[in-house]
C-alpha cells in the first residue's frame, strides 16, 4: 500500500495544476495533481507522457482516467472501495488511492485492498 501525506513516510510531491500552461512551471519528473476530472488536462498529460493524479468522483471517470493513463486516481473512501474490484477485474494500470483524513483509516483501506491512501 502506498501512503501519501503521512509525517512518518517520505513520498513523492504532487504539483497541483490549474492550467496546461502551469505544467511548464513544474519541476521535471514531477507528478501533477488534477483536482477535478478534466479530459483536456488528462489528454495533454497522456500525449506528453506526464505522470499525474486525478480526482475522480464516479466509476465512469475512473475508467476514463485509466484509459488516459493516470498514474493515480484519487477517490473518496467509499468510491475507492467500489472501484477496487473493478480495477482488479479490468487490470487497471492506474492505482486507486483513497482520500482519508487521518491514519486511523489505513487499516480499513488495507482490508479492501485499496492501492494507497492520501492523507489530507
Amino acid at each position: 500500500m502506498k501512503i501519501f501525506g503521512h509525517p512518518w513516510i517520505e513520498s513523492e510531491a504532487f504539483y497541483q495544476i490549474e492550467t496546461i500552461e502551469a505544467i511548464a512551471e513544474t519541476a521535471s519528473n514531477s507528478t501533477l495533481k488534477i483536482d477535478h476530472f478534466n479530459i483536456e488536462f488528462m489528454s495533454y498529460c497522456d500525449k506528453n507522457s506526464l505522470a499525474y493524479m486525478v480526482v475522480v468522483s464516479s466509476i465512469k471517470e475512473a475508467i476514463f482516467a485509466n484509459l488516459f493513463h493516470a498514474k493515480y486516481m484519487l477517490a473518496s473512501k467509499q468510491l475507492a472501495k467500489e472501484l477496487m474490484p473493478i480495477a482488479q477485474n479490468y487490470l487497471f494500470d492506474s492505482l486507486v488511492i483513497a482520500s482519508i483524513e487521518g491514519d486511523e483509516d489505513i487499516e480499513e483501506m488495507a482490508q479492501f485492498n485499496i492501492d494507497g491512501v492520501f492523507i489530507t
